[in-house]
């Protein structure tokens, strides 16, 4: 029965005969960190996995899934393209608003406001 070359390597490293027992400390000090560092590899990508998806609900609840605008920014019909929108299987809510440009000033600061 023919064993692959991989396990048959491994296996002869692992158990070292009785004369050589820093080959086999070698190999199982090697085996232990490669085992421990893909551990916290899989820990620390499941942490950031979930904090991208945390961040994105997070942003995703705070802005529009989709802006419906008119030609040039404005549209006129409003309460028409509410009543479709809300027709459409799977909207939650659908809500007007007005966007305009503005200047915040202060005693200190003038800041650019949308």
């Amino acid at each position: 029965m023919l064993r692959p070359v991989s396990l048959f390597v491994g296996l002869r490293y692992t158990r070292a005969k009785r004369r050589n027992h820093f080959i086999s400390f070698i190999a199982l000090a090697s085996t232990l960190g490669i085992g421990l560092g893909v551990t916290v590899l899989i820990t620390v990508l499941s942490v950031m996995n979930g904090f991208e998806r945390e961040l994105q609900d997070r942003i995703l609840g705070m802005a529009p899934h989709v802006v419906i605008t008119g030609n040039g920014g404005r549209l006129d019909d409003w309460q028409q393209v509410m009543t479709e929108a809300k027709q459409v299987p799977g909207v939650e809510a659908v809500t007007p608003y007005i966007s305009i440009q503005g200047m915040l000033r202060g005693s200190r600061v003038n800041q650019y406001a949308m």
